[in-house]
């Protein structure tokens, strides 16, 4: 593996968007291998060679374990003597409903949240890569930020985490924000999404504001910023048979996502998405100016792109699955070469492989069934290795026998999927396996016996 530079933290909001220009004008050495996941936020410097762990964040299932939720910590490097084992964990106290997490964009800290109890947990990756600690626990996320409730997503910025909402704590409904706050957890403002009755200087293109809230992602080279819309609490807390049979309940998901000015956190454009637009991915190539996401109650695949007068649109390019079947599009992840893209769907548990070269034309060229469920992928830069997990959310993953919880790797040769190793995330009395993150031990500490390197874009 090539050899690089030693690792120089990139602590200032300079040395950051530096990075993030370096990265997005595509200077990537052709000769090195990147491994680290895609997806993540430009801001954050890449892992150079294989990740020596994957952090699971787990919710705690009631008369399993210690019933907590909890930083579950696996070996996946093929090097060390635990490949494919839990080498530790980490619990939290009580059960918070543990959803997404994400990192800060000097690796050092991993947040992540509970949607139910609005706790934000910093965990502490830097200092023990393998057994990571908790540093701290935010416990005013509502009262800080004015009445947003359930931290969702955790995306880095310059010396920033910006936290997407699901809802808040006057209805329960839709209606949200976002929440800034430093790598260090101290929270900055609050960026309330625009609605009908106050768009807050943002225009309205198609037929509703609604104020929903879900996924935030960035073009820093277009001065873009993305949010997509889901639900609030009162459906994702409820059961999901019932919610399904519940017309009133089906009319309070989300229909649009927003673009907004990066720099200034000021709302632009409001589109129509119909049909609860989730997971945002945004190319890497610096001519590709698109974002990708899924609608869950559709299923269908939007393209979000500029077009040649430098305008924003919003454009349904696919179907996923049969939507009258109502697979229910989840996690997706984009290839670090903008061919491809991969689609999770909950309820007949499949992956998907689409051919993304046209991105307004995108063509499934792969599927596989996972399991009974399948929700999250976490997929390395070098498009060699895809993670998947279970949980969707406590309330609606499935049950009985199909209520399956486990993390599993697989190699992609292109042309198939082939099984590396499960762990059954109940038979350890673990939970149910949500989000992954990569986590490095030579990121930290040069160690003589790892075989990964790090390498910042400046050192390019």
């Amino acid at each position: 593996m090539k050899k690089t530079l030693p690792f120089t933290w990139l602590r200032s909001t300079t040395a950051s968007m530096l990075v993030a220009v370096v990265a997005l004008a595509g200077s990537f050495h052709s000769n090195t291998l990147q491994a680290d996941e895609t997806c993540m936020s430009p801001y954050m410097a890449k892992i150079v060679g294989q990740e020596d762990y994957v952090y699971v964040w787990t919710l705690g299932v009631e008369g399993m374990g210690d019933e907590q939720d909890k930083l579950v910590t696996v070996s996946v490097n093929p090097d060390a003597k635990d490949y494919g084992e839990v080498v530790h964990t980490l619990s939290v106290g009580g059960r918070n409903e543990a959803h997404h997490s994400g990192l800060t964009d000097d690796r050092r800290f991993l947040f992540a949240g509970g949607l139910d109890s609005n706790k934000i947990f910093i965990f502490d990756i830097h200092s023990n890569p393998r057994e990571p600690k908790l540093h701290k626990v935010v416990t005013d996320f509502v009262e800080k930020t004015g009445g947003m409730v359930g931290p969702h997503t955790f995306y880095a910025l310059p010396g920033r985490i910006m936290v997407s909402a699901l809802s808040n704590n006057a209805d329960h409904g839709g209606r949200t924000g976002m929440a800034e706050y430093t790598s260090e957890g101290e929270f900055v403002a609050s960026h309330w999404f625009p609605t009908d009755d106050n768009l807050r200087g943002a225009e309205k293109s198609g037929n509703i504001a609604d104020g929903y809230g879900y996924d935030v992602r960035a073009l820093p080279r277009r001065n873009v910023m993305l949010t997509s819309s889901f639900t609030g609490w009162s459906n994702y807390m409820m059961d999901f048979g019932q919610m399904l049979s519940d017309a009133e309940a089906m009319k309070r998901f989300g229909n649009t996502m927003i673009v907004w000015d990066l720099h200034t956190r000021k709302p632009k454009k409001v589109f129509d998405v119909p049909g609860a637009p989730l997971e945002i991915r945004c190319a890497w190539s610096a001519h590709n100016n698109y974002c990708f996401t899924t609608t869950a109650l559709t299923s269908q695949m939007w393209l979000i792109y500029e077009d040649e007068a430098g305008e924003w649109q919003a454009e349904a390019v696919a179907d996923i699955g049969d939507p009258s079947k109502v697979p229910l599009p989840v996690d997706i992840s984009i290839t670090a070469d903008d061919t491809g893209m991969w689609v999770q769907t909950f309820m007949d548990g499949k992956t998907r492989y689409f051919d993304i070269t046209d991105p307004h034309n995108p063509v499934q060229k792969y599927e596989h069934v996972i399991g009974s469920q399948v929700n999250m992928i976490s997929q390395s830069w070098d498009g060699k290795r895809a993670y998947f997990t279970t949980s969707l959310l406590g309330n609606w993953d499935k049950t009985g026998k199909d209520d399956e919880q486990w993390f599993k790797l697989y190699h992609w040769n292109g042309n198939q999927l082939e099984h590396q190793f499960t762990i059954d995330f109940y038979e350890l009395k673990l939970g149910r396996a949500h989000q992954m993150r990569f986590g490095a031990y030579s990121l930290y500490s040069q160690a003589p016996n790892s075989s990964d390197t790090v390498v910042s874009q400046l050192d390019k």
